[in-house]
C-alpha cells in the first residue's frame, strides 16, 4: 500500500494514465475513420466526392496523429507528477518517526514521569524533528517546482493541439467548397469535376502551415531553471522527453496511411478565420 502522504498524487497519476490511453485510442480511431471515409468516397464513382473525401481523409488522419503527439506530451507531464509522488513517499518515514517518538514520550510521561528514558527520547525527538524539517523543506520545494513544470508541459500541449487542429480544420473546410451540390433533375449530367489541382493545393497549404507552426505561449518563469542556468520553455515549440522539438508534418495524397511526418521548418502560423461553406 502506498504511503498515506502520496496516495492522492498516486491516484492522480493513475487517473492521468487512463486519460492518456483514451487520447491514444481516439487517435487510432480517428485514423481508421479517415481511411474509411476515403474508401467510401472511392466507391461512390463520383469524381468530386472521391477526390474530396480522399483529401479529407488525409487531413483527418493527421488530426488523429495530433492526438498521439498530445498523448506523448501528457506522458511527459505525468512523469513530472510522479516526481512529486515519489518525494512525498520519501518524506512519509520521517513524519512517521517523529510521530512515533512523540507518542512514546507522551505515553511514558503518563506512565512514569520520572523515567530516565525520557531524556533519551527527547534527544531522539530533536533529531527526528531536524530530519523531518529538512525533508519537509525539500518536499515543499519539489512540489512547487514540479507542479509548475508539469502543468507548463500539460497546458502548452493543450494549446499546441488546439492550434494545429484549427489549422487542419480550416484547410479541410476549404475542400468542401469544391463539391457542387446543386440539385440535378433525373436524366441530366453534372459538370465534370475540375478542382483536383485546387484540392491538391489545399493539402500543400495545410502542410506548409503545419511546418511553419511555432508555439506562441509565454515562458513560465522557474527559479530552479534560473539557478541552474537552464533556459525556460520558449516559443520554439514543445520538447519531448528526449529534448527534441516536436516535428511538423508532410501530407501526401491518399488515405490516412499516406500521412507522414517531416522535420519542422519555417516560421509563423495560419491566422485565417473559418470561411462559411456556401449552401
Amino acid at each position: 500500500m502506498a504511503p498515506e502522504l502520496s496516495r492522492k498524487m498516486g491516484r492522480l497519476v493513475k487517473s492521468e494514465n487512463t486519460a492518456i490511453g483514451a487520447y491514444e485510442a481516439a487517435g487510432r480511431e480517428r485514423t481508421s475513420i479517415a481511411a474509411q471515409l476515403s474508401d467510401w468516397g472511392e466507391a461512390t464513382d463520383d469524381d468530386a466526392i472521391s477526390d474530396v473525401s480522399d483529401k479529407l481523409g488525409v487531413m483527418m488522419a493527421e488530426m488523429g496523429e495530433q492526438e498521439d503527439v498530445f498523448a506523448a506530451n501528457l506522458e511527459d507531464y505525468r512523469g513530472v507528477l510522479k516526481q512529486i509522488r515519489n518525494m512525498e513517499s520519501s518524506v512519509q518515514p520521517s513524519r512517521d518517526q517523529r510521530q512515533k517518538v512523540t507518542d512514546e514520550i507522551a505515553k511514558l510521561k503518563y506512565k512514569d514521569p520520572t523515567s530516565t528514558r525520557l531524556v533519551t527520547l527527547e534527544h531522539e525527538l530533536v533529531r527526528a524533528e531536524a530530519q523531518n524539517l529538512v525533508a519537509e523543506a525539500q518536499l515543499s520545494n519539489i512540489s512547487r517546482q514540479k507542479l509548475k513544470e508539469a502543468y507548463d508541459i500539460h497546458l502548452a500541449a493543450v494549446i499546441e493541439r488546439a492550434e494545429k487542429q484549427a489549422i487542419l480544420a480550416r484547410h479541410a473546410r476549404r475542400l468542401l467548397n469544391f463539391i457542387d451540390d446543386s440539385p440535378v433533375v433525373p436524366g441530366d449530367s453534372r459538370k465534370a469535376y475540375e478542382h483536383e489541382a485546387d484540392a491538391r493545393k489545399v493539402l500543400d497549404d495545410a502542410e506548409n502551415d503545419m511546418r511553419a507552426w511555432q508555439s506562441s505561449v509565454e515562458p513560465i518563469v522557474s527559479a530552479s531553471s534560473a539557478a541552474e542556468g537552464l533556459p525556460d520553455r520558449d516559443s520554439d515549440g514543445l520538447t519531448t522527453g528526449s529534448g527534441e522539438v516536436v516535428e511538423g508534418v508532410s501530407f501526401t495524397e491518399g488515405t490516412s496511411k499516406s500521412v507522414k511526418r517531416a522535420e519542422a521548418s519555417g516560421s509563423g502560423a495560419l491566422q485565417t478565420e473559418a470561411e462559411p461553406i456556401p449552401a
